[in-house]
């Protein structure tokens, strides 16, 4: 017997015993003008059923022409996940919903533009690309009244084409995923590809990137079990736990005795709870066939060489080349975050100029947050900045005083604000007195220093500079109490 069931038990599961997998669905809405296969405006916000044509309603006689730069976009796409770009056509993919005006959808079938792909995770793993293919986005379809958005208690519904015929790249991975957080880190790490090649806005808010999740659970060494799709999945956290819930639901199924049900399956955010939507369609629920109106595509080796030429640095080889020059990890929190903000070739402008890297690079992430990819702090000023810090003419509170400064006046000369503030560098002989003060004030937390406890040295840090209103600086201050300790 099969039961499903709307909840799931909070019990604990020994993760020894099962194993989660998943794979992923991304549909991107590619930055053409342009829809796939009309002239009709790409545009997002416009008024409803504005940007439609005879292409879009499917009127008869019209007939689809392909949007040369929504190829050459999906090649970028399978060129950054490593596919191979291959001959395709075009199918008509079958099924009667309102925002279908067509019935159909023109998609990629068994011959798709980019196949045998891979993408990289930060920390090195591995998920490989089944497939990115091109299609036709649908219509939306607004539900008035009732609760969530859904059809299921609404009053009416309200249909909008603008989106219908948009260009769509879908990027199928295979079921390589294993953990809801390698999940978030494989949309975030895609995301941020897509951005670089310049294929999409990719703004999940708007819908420019909407993620599918196909989830099961097995017993490691066993077949892998039925999978359930949780649909259109609107942010990675989302996506986290929407994929945690599913795996703890199926799990309940399976220790109660039960039997998972293919089907498809909505995640609600408001009750952190996935819903059955419908029975999970096949590829025989479509009835695909060549789509008449178009001819096979097969782009020439010399427009893919094109386009590989043409291809930007992605993030992965832009963290490692900012790792490398700064030396931090590719995957720490400094370089993901200041590549993701575009901010690294400024950092890298900072050390050319004659800056310490690494104190350029912490204050970027630090400081930069709503700097852009083109900070308005000319890189020769934190330069400076930089240079006053590493020579210890400021200290760590000191400098970040004044870069608060350069921040809010779009530059300046930091010797000149460190001078206007009173900051100079302390007397060596200064210092060491204030080094003795804290010890003689503190001789418990100097026994456990001198014993080698770490959080110890923190609190004597912490003395002495509070000791000299931040003017100490913290690392000769640590050096000092080595020597001493020494």
């Amino acid at each position: 017997m099969t039961t499903t069931v709307e909840d799931s038990t909070t019990a604990p599961h020994d993760p020894t015993t099962w194993q989660l997998v998943v794979g992923l669905e991304v549909h991107v809405e590619l930055a053409t003008a342009t829809k796939l296969f009309s002239a009709s405006a790409n545009r997002f916000g416009d008024e409803p059923n504005t940007n439609i044509d005879p292409v879009t309603l499917g009127l008869p006689g019209a007939l689809p022409v392909l949007n040369e730069q929504a190829v050459e976009l999906a090649m970028r796409i399978g060129t950054a996940l490593n596919c191979t770009i291959q001959p395709c056509t075009f199918h008509r993919k079958n099924y009667f919903y309102p925002d279908m005006p067509k019935a159909y959808q023109i998609s990629q079938y068994d011959q798709p533009l980019n196949v045998d792909g891979h993408l990289e995770l930060p920390d090195g793993t591995r998920i490989g690309i089944e497939r990115a293919h091109l299609e036709e986005d649908t219509g939306k379809s607004t539900h008035v009244g009732g609760t969530g958005g859904r059809i299921h208690g609404s009053e009416y519904s309200l249909i909008d084409f603008n989106r219908a015929g948009v260009p769509l790249v879908e990027i199928v991975s295979r079921p390589d995923i294993r953990t809801a957080e390698q999940a978030r880190q494989y949309v975030t790490e895609l995301r941020a590809i897509l951005l670089a090649v310049g294929a999409s806005d990719a703004k999940m808010e708007e819908g420019s990137m909407r993620v599918d999740a196909n989830v099961s659970v097995h017993h490691p060494g066993e077949p892998l079990g039925t999978r359930c799709e949780i649909k259109n999945v609107n942010s990675v956290r989302s996506l986290g736990r929407a994929i945690e819930y599913e795996m703890r639901r199926q799990i309940d199924l399976l220790e109660g005795g039960d039997r998972i049900r293919q089907e498809t399956r909505h995640w609600n955010e408001n009750d952190g709870r996935t819903h059955t939507l419908r029975s999970k369609e096949d590829a025989d629920d479509y009835r695909y066939f060549l789509e008449p109106d178009l001819v096979p595509l097969a782009p020439s080796a010399e427009w893919i060489e094109r386009v590989r030429e043409a291809m930007p640095l992605l993030p992965a080889a832009r963290r490692k080349r900012l790792a490398d020059a700064t030396g931090v990890e590719p995957d720490s929190e400094a370089a993901m975050v200041v590549v993701d903000r575009g901010q690294d070739d400024y950092v890298l402008a900072v050390g050319h100029l004659g800056g310490d890297l690494g104190r350029a690079l912490v204050h970027v992430k630090e400081a930069y947050a709503e700097q852009g990819p083109e900070p308005a702090v000319p890189a020769q000023d934190l330069a400076l900045l930089t240079n006053l810090e590493s020579d210890g003419r400021l200290t760590a509170t000191q400098a970040k005083t004044v870069l608060a400064e350069l921040v809010a006046n779009d530059g300046g000369d930091a010797e000149a604000i460190a001078a206007a503030k009173g900051f100079e560098a302390m007397d060596s002989s200064a210092l060491e007195t204030m080094v003795d003060q804290a010890i003689a004030a503190n001789p418990d937390v100097w026994a456990k220093f001198v014993g080698g406890e770490g959080k110890a040295m923190g609190a004597l840090v912490g003395a002495v500079m509070k000791a000299s209103k931040g003017q100490a600086d913290g690392r000769a201050v640590t050096a000092l109490l080595n020597a001493k300790r020494a």
